[in-house]
């Protein structure tokens, strides 16, 4: 599609008002989780303050687009994707230094320690932060001159249909010793009237304090916007498609949530019992009923931060995996059904969930469309002018060629990217991953068809060459003949260890072919085909390009070791490690890094600036 198409397309569509104020140039940018990132100044975790160094950067590269992670305040597994609020953002992030004129002078001495006892740079961040900042910020709350002052009654009067019950969600947490709000004494945990009245008029300072912490966050990356709109770089937002179960949006908004379902994913080739993410489902007809205005109200708020947002797992709105609530946890995802259960519902209710949050903002709505994605889900992100999400190790023909897309075949309407904060790095992708296949996939379809996995193993996969839970193919499988001959099954009985075989054998080679990496065929990660998978998708049919910042770091050469180290999430996974890593790079050496004049290069020669 010629890019004179795609404007007429977009701008004719019912994005129109977004594409207009935003314009339809093709742009690259980083995404980046906060938590990763770190300045000299930074006290124990990257702040908003810190952003501007990374602004910056983007000026020096001629990237255009800083994508971020939900930046919500988080519970205590630390997942941006399981907030404990869709407006309040993370206090964590404050910068003390910037909290209120002459603040900084009187507590100079406590932030300087708290900077020495947190130090940044490590390969981790030490959420104790979080609480270390909080006593202080305390006590900078009880000597503020602005928690008295105009502008900070008004944030609270402008943000009270989300405010009000957040910093009461938050302080009973605390009176209840970080409870779930479902544990409380009923009288809170029900929300009675004259309780909810003692309770404010017994914690009225500490609600305020809470309030204060989301207006001091509330200017701060306001602030950050501003800057960056200044030199000319978007901020993407990221609007995760549930909350935690504990959280003040399903405390204080029970009516718009169906308590009874745990949301989730259905079995697929990747997770044979599914998957159980535990937060509850919506109960969409409540929330139409109410005029969208929760939803509304959300993105409302978020405007005042974000040019774009990603709206995460968009399916979710059409369709979701629902799992009864007192289902065993050692069942995962395989009791479930979708809600709605009736297929011809999906396309009204997505479009309709949409529609109203069109109207309740300007900014521009892109897709987290990733996974199986039902065709009425597809056809309405384009009729509404959504750009969806094309991942280059998964934009492949899966089903005839088996094979690569090549640059023209990608989307018009979609961000690109090399890997995601789900996904190993490209480096580690590249080293591990591809030309493999999932081990214990591999293993529950030999049991299925009472094939002895032992046994076929060895014939089948290098092990020498396999590691991390995946199995690479011997080269000299060359054909689905062989496949089927060492498997001793009918092809009509195997055709899912066929299309499997087909999708990943030689699947490096393919690939390195159809970069035009020049010189001879590298397993590893070198900085010639870094450079290359980074220049071919730059080169997409996409609209936008954005890479994780830990492949940007890749492609300076910033990464230390096994690449496969540099991992943000894990999926179905609760670790330490998940939702902490910390670049091994400071911002103020991103910015003097020797091949920001080659990123800028790259980029305009892709057409992307």
């Amino acid at each position: 599609m010629s890019q004179d198409s795609f404007s007429k397309i977009v701008f004719s569509s019912k994005s129109k008002a977004q594409w207009e104020k935003i314009g339809g140039q093709r742009r690259a940018g980083i995404v980046a989780p906060l938590f990763s990132l770190y300045s000299k100044k930074s006290v124990g975790i990257g702040e908003f303050d810190d952003l501007r160094l990374l602004v910056d950067w983007c000026g020096k590269t001629g990237n255009s687009i800083i994508q971020l992670l939900p930046m919500n305040e988080v519970g205590p597994l630390f997942c941006p994707y399981d907030s404990l609020s869709s407006f309040a953002l993370e206090p964590a992030y404050l910068s003390l230094r910037l909290i209120e004129a002459g603040l900084e002078r009187k507590f100079k001495t406590r932030i300087i320690k708290l900077h020495k006892a947190y130090p940044v740079g490590k390969n981790y961040v030490n959420y104790s932060i979080k609480a270390a900042k909080l006593e202080l910020l305390w006590d900078m709350f009880l000597e503020s001159k602005g928690a008295g002052s105009l502008d900070f009654k008004n944030f609270a009067a402008h943000n009270a249909y989300w405010l009000d019950d957040f910093a009461l969600f938050k302080v009973a947490k605390f009176v209840f010793s970080e409870r779930a709000w479902y544990d409380w004494p009923v009288e809170l945990k029900d929300r009675y009237p004259e309780a909810v009245e003692r309770f404010k008029r017994d914690n009225a300072r500490a609600l305020n304090f809470h309030k204060w912490l989301q207006w001091q966050a509330f200017k701060q990356f306001g602030d950050l916007k501003n800057y960056a709109a200044a030199k000319k770089v978007l901020i993407k937002g990221d609007l995760p498609v549930l909350v935690s179960r504990d959280s003040a949006d399903v405390w204080a908004m029970r009516r718009f949530f169906k308590m009874d379902l745990a949301a989730g994913a259905p079995p697929d080739m990747y997770c044979a019992k599914g998957q159980r993410w535990g937060m509850p489902t919506y109960d969409w007809p409540a929330i139409a009923d109410d005029g969208y205005r929760y939803i509304k109200a959300k993105l409302n708020y978020a405007r005042n931060f974000y040019d774009l947002i990603r709206i995460d797992h968009v399916v979710g709105l059409f369709r979701i995996w629902s799992i009864p609530v007192f289902d065993s946890l050692d069942a995962s995802g395989l009791h479930g059904k979708f809600d709605s259960s009736d297929e011809a519902q999906w396309g009204p209710q997505g479009r309709d969930i949409l529609s109203a949050m069109l109207k309740a903002s300007d900014m521009l709505l892109c897709a987290e469309d990733l996974g199986a994605v039902p065709p009425v889900c597809t056809q309405t992100l384009f009729s509404f002018g959504m750009p969806g999400n094309d991942v280059q190790r998964w934009t492949k023909d899966w089903k005839v060629r088996h094979d690569w897309l090549d640059k023209n075949e990608y989307r018009n309407l979609a961000v690109t990217m090399l890997s995601t904060h789900d996904t190993t790095n490209w480096p580690a992708w590249w080293e591990n991953e591809a030309g493999t296949i999932d081990e214990p996939l591999f293993m529950a379809k030999c049991a299925d068809r009472k094939i002895n996995y032992g046994s076929v193993r060895d014939r089948l996969f290098d092990l020498s060459r396999s590691g991390y839970g995946r199995l690479r193919w011997r080269a000299d499988i060359a054909s689905v003949n062989e496949l089927a001959a060492i498997l001793d099954k009918p092809r009509e009985q195997i055709k899912d260890f066929i299309e499997m075989y087909e999708n990943t054998y030689k699947e490096k080679e393919k690939l390195f072919k159809l970069l035009g990496t020049k010189g001879k065929f590298t397993e590893k990660a070198d900085t010639k085909i870094i450079a290359a998978a980074m220049d071919f998708n730059l080169k997409t049919n996409a609209i936008y390009a954005i890479q994780l910042f830990v492949d940007w770091l890749a492609f300076c050469g910033k990464l230390n070791g096994d690449p496969y180290q540099y991992r943000i999430n894990r999926p179905g996974t609760i670790s330490e490690k998940n939702w902490s890593l910390v670049s091994p790079v400071s911002l103020e050496e991103l910015l003097e890094n020797k091949h920001n004049a080659v990123i800028k290069k790259m980029i305009v020669v892709a057409g992307r600036i």
